[in-house]
C-alpha cells in the first residue's frame, strides 16, 4: 500500500542535455531518447510501515516493483515486499510476501500539475497452511480516487481508498476506508525534500468489545528525502499512530507483545530504473 501508492513513490532522475554552437557546420547535438513507459524500483527499508503499522514485525524488509504508463493516462503495475504480519493472524498460516497489483487512469483534468487518478488495488498474500477462520484471510481489494497537486515547490495528493472486500484479515469489514493527505516540499538545497503525511484507517463492521482495543486509528509521518541523482534516493521519516491499547494488549501487536503501531524512525533506500 502502498507506498505505491504504496506508497510509493521513488524519485526519478532526469538528464539535462546542453549544446554549444561553435560554428554553423558543427554537428547537431543528439536528441534525448524518449522516456520509457516502463519503470522499476527496488528498496531496502528498516521497517516496512504501511498506514503507520509495521508489516514486518519491526524488522527490515526488501521491496520492489514495476510500472507501465501509457500516454493515454492508463497505467498498470506490481509492487512486492517481504512481510511477516500474516503469521500473527493464525499460527497455522504463513506468508512471507505481499504482492500488490494495481491499474488505473491518471489525467490532468483540472490543469497542468493537477492529475486526477482513479484505480483499483489488489493486495495479495500467497500463503501456506490452512485458514481455520474466515476472518484471517488477508487478501484485500480497494478502489481509490486521488487528486495530485503542484504549487511551485510543493507537491502531493489527497486520496480516498475504499475496500470492497474484507480488509486485511478483519471479518465483515467490507466498506472500510482510508482518506489521507500527503505533501512534499522541495527545499532546493542539496536535493532535500520535506515529506509530511496524515491518514485515518477506518475498519468497518467491528463491534466494541470490552477489553479489546478498537482497530480504527490515525497515522502520521514527517520526514526528509535526499535525491542523490541517477534514480537513487534515501528517505528518513518519523512515523506514528494512535492505534489503541486495552490493558496490556495492543490493537496491532507482534507475537512478542510489541506495539506494531508505535512511533519510530524509519530509513528507506530506493533505486529507480
Amino acid at each position: 500500500m502502498k507506498t505505491i501508492q504504496k506508497t510509493a513513490i521513488a524519485l526519478a532522475a532526469s538528464g539535462l542535455f546542453a549544446t554549444a554552437a561553435f560554428a554553423q557546420t558543427a554537428p547537431a547535438a543528439p536528441e534525448a531518447p524518449e522516456a520509457s513507459p516502463v519503470t522499476a524500483n527496488v528498496s531496502v527499508v528498516s521497517d516496512y510501515r504501511y498506514r503507520g503499522i509495521s508489516q514486518s514485525n519491526l524488522r527490515p524488509a526488501v521491496q520492489g516493483g514495476f510500472d507501465y504508463a501509457h500516454e493515454s493516462g492508463f497505467y498498470i503495475g506490481n509492487w512486492n515486499s517481504s512481510i511477516t504480519w500474516v503469521n500473527n493472524l493464525n499460527p497455522n498460516v504463513s506468508s512471507g510476501v505481499e504482492m500488490d497489483f494495481y491499474a488505473g487512469v491518471k489525467k490532468e483534468l483540472i490543469g497542468e500539475g493537477f492529475a486526477s487518478d482513479l484505480g483499483v488495488l489488489q493486495y495479495y498474500y500467497p500463503t501456506s497452511g490452512n485458514f481455520t477462520k474466515p476472518n484471517v484471510n488477508p487478501n484485500t481489494t480497494e478502489l481509490y480516487a486521488a487528486q495530485n497537486y503542484t504549487f511551485g515547490p510543493v507537491t502531493g495528493f489527497v486520496k480516498f481508498s475504499y475496500a470492497v472486500t474484507n480488509t486485511f484479515g478483519y471479518n465483515t469489514s467490507s466498506g472500510s476506508y482510508y482518506p489521507d493527505l500527503t505533501a512534499n516540499y522541495d527545499t532546493g538545497i542539496w536535493g532535500l525534500a520535506v515529506n509530511a503525511h496524515v491518514g485515518y484507517q477506518k475498519i468497518a463492521g467491528q463491534s466494541v468489545v470490552s477489553g479489546t482495543p478498537t482497530a480504527s486509528y490515525t497515522d502520521w509521518k514527517l520526514g526528509l528525502t535526499k535525491d542523490f541523482g541517477g534514480g537513487l534516493s534515501l528517505a528518513a521519516a518519523y512515523i506514528g499512530t494512535n492505534a489503541a491499547k486495552s490493558g496490556s494488549t495492543y490493537a496491532y501487536q507482534s507475537p512478542a507483545g510489541k506495539n506494531l503501531g508505535g512511533s519510530t524512525g524509519v530509513l528507506n533506500l530506493t533505486k529507480t530504473f
